[in-house]
């Protein structure tokens, strides 16, 4: 066997022919009219539309909440009456004995700042420390003898 002797295994591909002139003939492969028929064409993203569609808000950084700290630690919050359930008087509450009685759960392994709210029936001196108070469950607990401490 010589150089000149050596066939090819596979035949080289030709690229298809579109357009006029192809082996094709009238639309060449492509339909008929529109957009999609013409040279270059490039259709609109549906993405884009949807998104154009979306109202838009004024103002600081687009959309508000991509401007502003939106994942600020807010507290949790545990209301008077659930409180008077499960606890006894002359007790000291704490965020801490309120984790452990699982009433305020532990947020990534840390207890979570506390606001007391004034819902609910409270009639029990306990003693308060380390929390936020709304103003009618500061006037509720020196009402029944307890402390803010």
């Amino acid at each position: 066997m010589q150089f000149h002797n050596i066939t090819r295994q596979y035949r080289n591909k030709k690229s298809r022919q579109i357009g006029r002139g192809g082996r094709r003939g009238k639309t060449s492969g492509r339909g008929t009219k529109g957009q999609k028929a013409r040279a270059g064409h490039k259709i609109r993203p549906q993405m884009r539309d949807i998104l154009k569609k979306i109202p838009k808000r004024r103002g600081f950084g687009k959309n508000r909440a991509r401007g502003t700290y939106s994942a600020r630690p807010r507290p949790v919050s545990v209301n008077l009456g659930t409180i008077e359930r499960h606890f006894d008087k002359d007790t000291h509450v704490t965020p801490i004995v309120l984790a452990e009685k699982k009433l305020v759960r532990k947020v990534s392994g840390r207890i979570p700042a506390v606001k007391i709210l004034a819902t609910g029936e409270f009639a029990k001196p306990l003693t308060f420390g380390n929390f936020t108070y709304s103003a009618g469950a500061k006037e509720k607990i020196e009402k029944a003898g307890g402390k803010i401490a």
